[in-house]
């Protein structure tokens, strides 16, 4: 594969894509029935969802597998948007809370305008994942933390970076700090796409380095062997042993109470109307879903 982006190296881009598939960690180990209820499952949504949505019960399994891996991996994600411009001519990506907690420093000795004109030499950045990820307080804090950094350089600029904004752009941040309006020519609120046009002189770089992304993370897994762990989860198996000592139940109404006993199996009735399940397994499956719940 001929390496087409100009602005980062293929053995620099593929470094950072390792180290952050690697920052996946524990969260790329399999789930078996005990992790997938260490945060205790609601069941009643599951059945709901399962019903609603005519999903199997491997995909209603499989679901939530990924929903909970997908809320663990945001940060990471986080990782690769930052750490990505340590890589790129005249960025700096700060160690963690260093040099006033920024997560990008872009400076140029020959200066960097703005939209409206004016030349800075410096751009101070705050990085989100998504747009609406800020509440009104997270807002305002980190609005007064950019109106002192104006106060102490007045050759620089600081954005509010959004990896996924709700349009391409690069506009005066307004926003509401103590229930007044507030913005300023210099603090700015700044797509993904934008950024990367900035820093790097090219105008669709984002659009480049996602055109390259899918194939070197799949290079890197495929080269990674055991050092890239695969996961292979038994939930769904694990489940259906459960079913299994349902006695004379339905097949499905087995399945269902196999998910209630994750969250309910210490509640009153479910024990009874799963019989002597607990006791008289065959295995110790629904023994280890009652005792871990006790713990918690």
């Amino acid at each position: 594969m001929a390496w087409n982006l100009s602005f980062i190296t293929e053995e620099d881009f593929t470094n950072h894509v390792k180290a952050t598939i690697d920052k996946y960690g524990e969260k790329l180990e399999s789930f078996d029935i005990v992790r997938f209820n260490k945060n205790i499952i609601d069941p009643i949504k599951m059945i709901f969802d399962k019903t609603v949505y005519q999903s199997t019960w491997g995909e209603i399994v499989s679901n939530e597998i990924f929903r909970q891996r997908d809320k663990a991996n945001n940060n990471d994600i986080g990782y690769f948007h930052q750490g990505i411009f340590q890589y790129i001519a005249d960025c700096h990506v700060p160690d963690n809370g260093k040099e006033g907690g920024w997560d990008v420093i872009f400076h140029k000795a020959e200066g960097i305008q703005l939209p409206d004109g004016d030349i800075v030499h410096t751009i101070y950045v705050e990085m989100k994942n998504k747009h609406n990820t800020m509440n009104s307080s997270a807002a305002g804090k980190t609005y007064i933390k950019m109106q002192s950094q104006l106060l102490d350089d007045d050759d620089c600029a600081c954005f509010l970076v959004e990896a996924i904004a709700k349009k391409s752009q690069n506009i005066k941040w307004a926003t509401t700090v103590d229930g007044k309006s507030v913005s300023h020519k210099k603090i700015r609120r700044v797509s993904l796409d934008q950024f990367y046009a900035l820093v790097t002189g090219q105008e669709d770089a984002l659009y480049q380095m996602c055109m390259v992304l899918p194939k070197v993370i799949e290079k890197v897994v495929l080269e990674g062997g055991e050092d890239v762990c695969v996961p292979h989860d038994t939930v769904l198996i694990e489940l259906k042993r459960v079913a299994g000592q349902m006695g004379e139940l339905d097949e499905e109404i087995a399945m269902a109470m196999a998910v209630y006993l994750l969250g309910f199996s210490t509640y009153k009735g479910f024990l009874n109307a799963a019989g002597n399940a607990v006791k008289d397994a065959d295995d110790n499956m629904l023994r280890r879903i009652y005792e871990y719940a006790k713990r918690i």
